[in-house]
């Protein structure tokens, strides 16, 4: 089908005010009335006219075509994005009065829908659900486990009195539940782009990730920890305190616990009524460095009584 350039028909630019495009529709019609202009082609430029008039004279309609941008000419092949009616309901409009059968184009109607005219008012409705709009937020890991509620401020696209689109803060409250995970998304319903004609507004959606956090990481539902532990520890076993996200517990190390070895601690991950996930903690041996002659001597010693070859697996 044809591209309709409805600025180029009605002689304005694209950024022209909502008054000098109903200004300039006025003096055209005038011109092109099939009662006053008898050019053979008077009757086809008022109807061209008045669809023209008809989608920018309306601030929702005209955002709407403003999609397209300005890279489209007149009468030049064009076909939609496969996804343009994604969201949007379309019922034609009508400030003209034009009757299903009053001539709009291929394009208007693939675009907008067949005019469903009302006789009583002389008007057809034009209807656009709002979009969806969606905005990532940066939570602690220990909100993300038990929950919390949180106020964020947004910029939120709007569309002014002459169909731009314009950004202004907007402030959310927002529940946190409690086990979420990173990249899970909360839906807020209603908080996108508001409707047009009367129809509902869009939905935000929330995509929750993850500050860095000095002890925990988490992969989806399991939390890990880096413990360091001392040689004795690892070598007799110990108990110890260990950090959680639910706050400190008491740690039992097995004797002959290497580093790196990974301890289990069911249920301490990130939960929810349906969903457990685990802790799990990684020791890590830190060795004292031997500073005094005595505690240099205390190192030779285990080396002589406690003989080890740590790259035998290496085959040196």
């Amino acid at each position: 089908m044809e591209y309709k350039d409805y600025y180029t028909i009605l002689g304005v630019s694209r950024q022209a005010t909502q008054e000098e495009i109903k200004r300039s529709y006025r003096k055209l019609a005038r011109k092109y009335h099939p009662d006053v202009c008898k050019e053979a082609d008077a009757e086809s430029k008022f109807h061209e006219l008045g669809e023209a008039y008809e989608v920018l004279q309306d601030p929702e309609k005209r955002a709407a075509y403003d999609k397209f941008g300005s890279n489209w000419k007149n009468g030049q092949d064009f076909e939609p994005p496969p996804d343009w009616n994604g969201g949007f309901e379309f019922n034609g409009a009508g400030y003209t009065g034009q009757s299903q059968q009053g001539g709009y184009s291929d394009f208007f109607e693939n675009l907008f829908g067949r005019s469903k005219y009302n006789s009583r008012t002389g008007q057809s409705t034009f209807q656009m659900k709002g979009e969806d709009q969606h905005a990532k937020i940066v939570i602690n890991l220990r909100d993300a486990c038990k929950g919390s509620k949180q106020t964020l401020t947004l910029t939120k696209p709007s569309i002014d009195d002459h169909g731009q689109v314009t950004t202004k803060p907007q402030t959310l409250h927002v529940t946190i539940p409690r086990g979420i995970i990173q990249g899970q998304k909360i839906r807020l319903e209603g908080q996108g782009m508001p409707g047009m004609g009367g129809a509902p507004a869009g939905d935000l959606f929330l995509e929750i990730a993850f500050a860095e956090d000095p002890l925990f990481h988490a992969e989806k539902r399991d939390v890990f920890l880096t413990l360091p532990v001392t040689p004795w520890e690892a070598a007799l076993g110990a108990t110890v305190t260990v950090p959680t996200l639910d706050g400190n517990i008491q740690l039992t190390i097995p004797a002959g616990s290497q580093g790196g070895r990974k301890l289990r601690l069911k249920g301490k991950g990130l939960c929810t009524a349906s969903s457990k996930g685990d802790m799990y903690v990684i020791l890590r041996i830190v060795l004292p460095v031997p500073e005094t002659a005595e505690q240099k001597e205390l190192y030779k010693k285990m080396a002589s009584l406690m003989p080890v070859n740590p790259r035998a697996e290496m085959g040196v």
